[in-house]
């Protein structure tokens, strides 16, 4: 009974340490499926059409250039909240760049920091716990000079992996953001840690084509953020053009089922072999106190 609550034991600290891997995994292999079906889907008429394709890019730059103001950061809070007006009413925001249908707007690939997720409408605590939001109230990852898109994701959630590293970022560093049959190629040029109502660090400037990348920090606390800005590279470098639109690689092998795997067999052979040589020690002391009883009997005899 020892050995099998010391077994029980084991098997729960091993699952409790492994959790937050398991978790990501699982994660990460969900955005990758959202990102290849709405990749699949585009693919497929009308949706690529290029009629279709072009008529959502200028009403994504409308939308760009109508923009009256910027997003404010919400102090002491866990995430950017956009907050942004614009003067085209016939302009929804919920429905631009969304021909994958979802709340699906792109795809954000920063293979130093192995980051490949899908990009939705807003900040909502929902998107922010399945990939990157596009705050709202900034301009939509299309491109265009006097552009500055703001991308958000949280950081430190045990149950996924998504900005967990954007604190690793460094200048020069590229990403690409994939947009219907566009691939648009940045290059990192500043990163910043700022307290939330900085809202001046991500106002855009009028001539440049920008993206920001924005996290919370420190883990845990959130009391202010990571800006990890970018400038576009054009043309797209040829490298990047090919691999846009390839299905994610990640998450990769799970190494947390070796773990898991050989913890399991340990216990099992230990729960095995204590099972066996305790009826042989039990068997063993019961042939020794008969054997000790017989030469008191021969002494009566």
């Amino acid at each position: 009974m020892t050995q099998l609550i010391a077994c029980l034991v084991i098997l729960t600290g091993t699952g409790v340490f492994l959790y937050p891997q398991v978790a990501s995994w699982f994660s990460q292999k969900e955005q990758s499926r959202v990102t290849l079906l709405a990749q699949e889907r585009l693919n497929r008429p009308p949706l690529n059409e290029p009629e279709t394709v072009n008529e959502q890019l200028v009403r994504a730059h409308e939308y760009n250039d109508a923009l009256a103001s910027g997003a404010i950061y919400r102090a002491n809070e866990n995430v950017a909240t956009g907050d942004g007006t614009f003067a085209d009413d016939s302009l929804n925001y919920q429905e631009l760049l969304d021909l994958a249908g979802g709340g699906f707007m792109g795809r954000l690939r920063y293979d130093a920091l192995t980051i490949d997720l899908p990009i939705y409408h807003g900040t909502s605590d929902e998107v922010l716990g399945k990939g990157v939001g596009h705050l709202e109230g900034t301009s939509l990852p299309v491109g265009g000079i006097g552009t500055r898109s703001v991308l958000t994701a949280h950081r430190g959630l045990p149950s996924a992996t998504l900005f967990n590293d954007l604190n690793r970022a460094v200048v020069g560093d590229i990403f690409t953001v994939a947009v219907l049959d566009q691939v648009l190629s940045y290059q990192v040029i500043e990163t910043l840690v700022i307290e939330p109502g900085e809202t001046e660090a991500i106002f855009a400037d009028p001539t440049r084509d920008l993206i920001t990348l924005v996290t919370c920090t420190p883990l845990g606390i959130n009391s202010h953020r990571i800006l990890v800005t970018a400038e576009r590279v054009t043309p797209t470098p040829q490298d990047q053009l090919e691999v846009a639109f390839e299905p994610p690689d990640l998450p990769g092998f799970p190494w947390w089922t070796v773990i898991l795997g050989g913890v399991v067999t340990g216990l099992s052979v230990y729960v095995w072999r204590a099972g066996y040589q305790a009826p042989r020690v039990r068997k063993g002391a019961g042939a020794a106190a008969s054997g000790a009883e017989a030469p008191k009997d021969s002494l009566v005899t």
